[in-house]
C-alpha cells in the first residue's frame, strides 16, 4: 500500500533538495497535493495481478462456440510511469484481443484492467505480460495477444530528447498481429 503520509514527507524533501522552501506561499500545500496526484496515478501499486483479476472478474456465457471468434478492444488510452527514471509513459495506447473460451469478459473490464496496470512503476513490456495474465485468468482463453504503443518521456524529455513510440506485443497461443488490423 502506498503510504501517503511518508509519501508526502518525500515531496517536502524534493522541495528542499531542489533548493526551495516549501513554506513558500506557493508552495505550502504542493506536497499535500503531489501525494493526492500520485495516490491516483500509481492507484495499481495497491493491487496485486489477482486481486485485479478478482476486481474486474464479470464474465457472460459466449453464446458463439465458433472457434474463429475473436473479441478485439483497441486504442485503451493509458499512462504509466517508468520505473528506471520515474519518467511519464504517455500516448500509450493498449490493443487487446483474444478468442473466447466458453465466456467472455465484459469489454469496459479489459480497458479497467489495463488502466489499473498500467498505474503503476511499470516496464511496457511487463504492462502487456501482467494484462495478458489478467485476461487469461479472468477468460481462461489460450489465445490472447496485448500490443502497446507509446511515447516515454524518459527519451523524449531527456537523453536523447527524441520522441519516439515503442511497440511492444506480447502473446499466448493462435494470435497473429494481422487479428489486431
Amino acid at each position: 500500500m502506498i503510504d501517503s503520509k511518508r509519501l508526502e514527507n518525500a515531496f517536502k524533501e524534493i522541495i528542499l533538495a531542489l533548493g526551495d522552501d516549501p513554506l513558500r506561499e506557493g508552495l505550502i500545500d504542493t506536497p499535500k497535493r503531489a501525494t493526492s496526484m500520485f495516490m491516483e496515478m500509481l492507484e495499481g501499486m495497491n493491487y496485486t495481478n489477482d486481486e485485479i483479476a478478482l476486481m474486474f472478474d464479470k464474465t457472460f456465457e459466449d453464446y458463439n462456440q465458433n472457434s474463429d471468434s475473436l473479441v478485439i478492444v483497441k486504442d485503451i488510452d493509458v499512462f504509466s510511469f517508468c520505473e528506471h527514471h520515474l519518467a511519464l509513459m504517455y500516448d500509450m495506447k493498449v490493443d487487446i484481443c483474444y478468442r473466447p473460451n466458453g465466456k467472455v469478459i465484459g469489454l469496459s473490464k479489459l480497458a479497467r484492467i489495463a488502466d489499473m496496470v498500467a498505474k503503476r512503476l511499470q516496464l511496457q513490456e511487463r504492462i502487456g505480460e501482467d494484462i495478458l495474465y489478467i485476461v487469461k485468468k479472468i477468460t481462461n482463453s489460450n489465445d490472447i495477444m496485448v500490443r502497446i504503443t507509446g511515447c516515454h518521456s524518459c527519451m523524449s524529455a531527456r537523453g536523447i530528447k527524441k520522441k519516439s513510440y515503442t511497440v511492444t506485443k506480447t502473446k499466448i497461443g493462435n494470435i497473429s498481429e494481422s487479428d489486431l488490423l
